[in-house]
């Protein structure tokens, strides 16, 4: 799920048009959507057995466009063999999503969270199948704030995506335990340092100006959208992955 478009997205929905699949993108800015969905049919065309793409508006920030978005793809897509939960925010300043809770925990876990749970019978009747949430290194830094899940006492933006992305690893191994012999096998990936958009926020959240210098960082260091987008691939549909489940990579 993109809540704008990543390239990591991108790419990977691209790959699996190349690869034959029916692609359902779910994404708050519709209009880029419709533009990358268009360019992926563009380039897969003329490509023998090639898959579909469609676009379908979701806000991770609002639970009404969360259950909404999962309950059209219920209404139009009888079988789900794989979900891939991409989305994410980083470094944002202090603020809330449409149901007040803090925006790294509300978009990039509970958001998730909710649409998975809402698509889970219908990923279990399409056994076999896989749900694959992106995650982060920082999840290693990250702590699970049960008594103030929204920093409202202790608010950092690098506090709250950690809390975030441990949330997502900690999802997804208890999917794993739960969808034990359902045929439905679950994984959490990192990235790696990757050249995107991601770090946007940094100017509101830090100073002016760390967003030009992390992107000039990136630029030479950091993984390309490609590489990054690799994992998510492999775990996606590898054929060696198929009987691994609940593992981070």
């Amino acid at each position: 799920m993109h809540p704008k478009i990543s390239r990591i997205g991108r790419i990977c929905d691209s790959e699996m048009v190349f690869a034959g699949a029916r692609v359902i993108m779910a994404c708050r800015d519709i209009k880029k959507a419709d533009e990358v969905a268009k360019d992926i049919l563009s380039q897969t065309e003329n490509v023998e057995g090639a898959g579909t793409v469609e676009v379908v508006p979701l806000n991770l920030g609002s639970l009404a466009s969360v259950r909404k978005c999962a309950q059209e793809i219920l209404r139009t897509e009888d079988k789900i063999h794989l979900l891939v939960n991409n989305a994410g925010v980083m470094m944002c300043p202090q603020s809330k999503t449409e149901d007040g809770f803090e925006t790294h925990i509300g978009v990039n876990h509970l958001g998730h969270f909710l649409f998975t749970c809402m698509l889970l019978s219908r990923i279990i009747r399409s056994a076999p199948a896989r749900i694959v949430t992106v995650s982060s290194v920082a999840h290693q830094w990250g702590t699970m704030y049960l008594e103030d899940i929204n920093l409202k006492q202790s608010y950092t933006p690098w506090k709250a995506y950690r809390q975030s992305k441990l949330a997502n690893l900690l999802f997804t191994k208890e999917l794993a335990r739960r969808l034990q012999d359902t045929g439905v096998t679950t994984y959490a990936v990192h990235p790696g340092l990757v050249n995107t958009d991601l770090q946007r926020h940094m100017d509101d959240a830090y100073f002016v100006g760390l967003s030009m210098m992390t992107r000039f960082v990136a630029t030479l260091l950091f993984k390309s959208p490609e590489e990054g987008a690799q994992t998510s691939i492999y775990c996606s549909v590898d054929e060696n992955q198929q009987n691994k489940t609940g593992l981070y990579y």
